[in-house]
């Protein structure tokens, strides 16, 4: 019987985003999204955490190393979020409405190839403290 342990790493960023369709009009964005449809952007401090599960390495005892697991998230995720503006400086965004379950979808397409030790199990994104979105690649 295999045992299966979940490791998860919690990073933080801030971004700027406009939730808006670019065919509808400023007014009908409002109808749509509300405040977040701000011409002049709003944005978040977002806490984001990546779970991982797998069996642990006998060798190294560790499902995958949590070193590395940071380093994944940084290059494919923290540094292109980051202090930046979804919708212009993040190409993995593009002609993506930038709600936080896209972010969260995008997010996961960012890492999931790139994780060889254990599986990428799923990816949490908190908006703010009352507000979090989950997606494990269903």
């Amino acid at each position: 019987m295999s045992k299966k342990v979940y490791l998860t790493r919690r990073e933080t960023f801030a971004a700027a985003h406009r939730l808006f369709k670019p065919e509808l009009s400023d007014k009908e964005n409002y109808e749509l999204f509300g405040k977040c449809s701000n011409p002049n952007w709003h944005g978040h401090n977002y806490t984001l955490e990546v779970t991982v599960i797998g069996e642990v390495n006998p060798a190294t005892g560790f499902v995958l190393d949590i070193k590395k697991l940071k380093q994944l998230i940084h290059e494919n995720v923290i540094s292109k979020v980051d202090h930046k503006n979804l919708n212009i400086d993040t190409e993995f965004m593009n002609g993506i409405i930038p709600t936080s379950e896209n972010i969260s979808i995008a997010i996961w397409k960012q890492l999931d190839d790139k994780i060889t030790d254990g599986k990428l199990y799923s990816v949490k994104l908190y908006e703010t403290e009352n507000n979090y979105f989950e997606y494990k690649g269903e």
